[in-house]
Formats: C-alpha cells, sequence, structure tokens
C-alpha cells in the first residue's frame, strides 16, 4: 500500500498498470480490497489506483473526520491533486458513487468519465428503516461497539451483497471483515448515516452539473442494497447516461462478475479516451 499527504489527511491505496489514470472508489465499510479482481484487468490499458478512503478499510479513522458527502467529495478531489492527477475516469462503488458523482460536480475538468456502480441516491427505497434506525442518537451510540461484537455475523452481511452466496469464498469473507474491527470505522460510518438526508438532497442538486460528463451505471440486476430501479430516477437528471446490467450479480457486480464487469468498463472508457483524443486533434480541439 502507498499513502499520499492529501491536505492533513492521509489515503492509502493501491497502483497498477500504466496509461490514462483511472481511480476507484470504495462504498461504506468497503475499501481496496473490493477491486481485486478487477484491478489486474483494468491496469492492462490503466494506471489504476484503488483507494482506501479516510475511516474505512486501513486508512486513518480519525475522530475529527467529517462524515458529510461534501466532505468525503472534498477529499477524493485533494487524492486527485496530491497524486498529481489532472484528469482520471473515476469508478465508485455504492457511497463510492455518490461520492464520486459529487467529487465530479466540484471538479468537472478532472474527471474524464464517470463509472457510477449502484450509487447510493435518495430514489432507492431499499435499507430505508436501517438508516432510520442509524438516525436515531441512542441506537448510534450503541451500534460500533454491538456491531464489533456481533463478529460472527458479518458473513451473513457480505452475503446479502452476493446475486449469488455460492460464489462467495474464505477469501472474500476473511477480507472484508479484517477492517472491521479497526477501531474508528464503525463510527465513521455511523456519522455518514447521521447526514444521510441534507447529503442526499445535496446530490440531486448536483447531478445536472455533470451532464456533461459521460457516464455509466452498472448494477447487478439482484441488488438487495440499492434498487436497480432507481438507475431510470438517476437518468432523468442525466439522459445520456448509459446503463449496464449485471445479469444473476447483486451489489458488487466486479466481485461477481469481474470479467463481465470489466468488459463493460473498459469499451466505455476506450470509447470515451477514443473521443477525448479524436476531439484534441481537430482543428480548434482543447
Amino acid at each position: 500500500m502507498e499513502q499520499l499527504d492529501c491536505g492533513g489527511f492521509g489515503v492509502s491505496f493501491r497502483r497498477a498498470g500504466s496509461g490514462p489514470a483511472m481511480v476507484l472508489v470504495n462504498g461504506l465499510l468497503g475499501y481496496s480490497f473490493n477491486w481485486r479482481r478487477v484491478v489486474p484487468i483494468l491496469a492492462s490499458s490503466s494506471t489504476v489506483f484503488a483507494l482506501d478512503m479516510p475511516g474505512s478499510g486501513f486508512c486513518e479513522c480519525r475522530p475529527d473526520l467529517d462524515g458529510c458527502l461534501a466532505s468525503a467529495a472534498g477529499r477524493l478531489v485533494a487524492f486527485l491533486d496530491a497524486a498529481g492527477l489532472e484528469c482520471c475516469d473515476l469508478v465508485g462503488s455504492s457511497y463510492g458513487g455518490a461520492t464520486a458523482a459529487f467529487a465530479a460536480a466540484c471538479a468537472l475538468e478532472r474527471v474524464r468519465s464517470l463509472i457510477l456502480v449502484a450509487p447510493a441516491n435518495p430514489w432507492s427505497r431499499i435499507g430505508q428503516t436501517r438508516l432510520a434506525l442509524l438516525r436515531n442518537r441512542p441506537i448510534a451510540r450503541l451500534f460500533p461497539p454491538v456491531a464489533r461484537a456481533l463478529r460472527p455475523l458479518h458473513p451473513y452481511f457480505v452475503r446479502r451483497m452476493w446475486g449469488d452466496a455460492a460464489r462467495i469464498n474464505r477469501e472474500s469473507l476473511h477480507g472484508y471483515a479484517l477492517p472491521l474491527a479497526r477501531p474508528g470505522v464503525f463510527e465513521q460510518a455511523v456519522k455518514t448515516v447521521r447526514t444521510w438526508k441534507p447529503d442526499m438532497a445535496e446530490l440531486t442538486a448536483a447531478l445536472p452539473k455533470i451532464a456533461g460528463i459521460p457516464v455509466l451505471l452498472v448494477w447487478g440486476d439482484r441488488d438487495r442494497v440499492v434498487d436497480p430501479r432507481s438507475a431510470a430516477a438517476i437518468q432523468r437528471f442525466l439522459p445520456d447516461a448509459k446503463v449496464e446490467i449485471v445479469r444473476d450479480a447483486g451489489h458488487l457486480p466486479y466481485e461477481e462478475c469481474p470479467q463481465e464487469f470489466c468488459r463493460m468498463v473498459e469499451a466505455f472508457v476506450g470509447k470515451v479516451r477514443s473521443q477525448s483524443v479524436a476531439g484534441r486533434s481537430r482543428p480548434g480541439g482543447s
């Protein structure tokens, strides 16, 4: 793992490959481990940066780390600055998808294309009860110690993210569980949920700003975390966004179907990059 100081906080990341930059952003309670099956494939045509965002994985979990979406997006843009990435293809999963979209709205010139994998959004009705419970202060205070104490149940919740639980192996279960024992990880998740409603309102307001960026929405058709039907609501703001559905996959299609996921992403990104090069080669292109 490498690490960069991004304006007073550290971001850990794994780097692989060569070519145009591609940045992969994890979701809530996820980390760079999520992307291990797709990084070697995507690295054949890109310099891939798989991040542990602050408050997740093995990155720092400071008590003073802000949990709101705008702050998470600001930390992502700060990483682009620290890594010297003037432009990248930005891939975000779940809450990382919302973070990537918001960051793109704040730094349009830095994002060549945007790939959102089951991005958190206000139109998904799945999980609303859980979110409401975690916004209850007594429950929010109890959640981190109770969640750590119930470590034997963690595999159950990991399996719920798959479309076909038979595809999960011990490596996956162990890898997802590893950082959850660290102090601060569950606490940061609670802080993120606490500002969910205003964050989703800000995300809604930000979506029209990224309408000019090529966007690919990827969903597993068995997603039980973020409703695949909410893609249609996102397309109302991003009418040119392309939607790809991975059959028989759950919330993490890049885990269950890495080859198919990479085929979709590489085809989309390759077209965007080709058009970008063609635009620069024309008279007056920039």
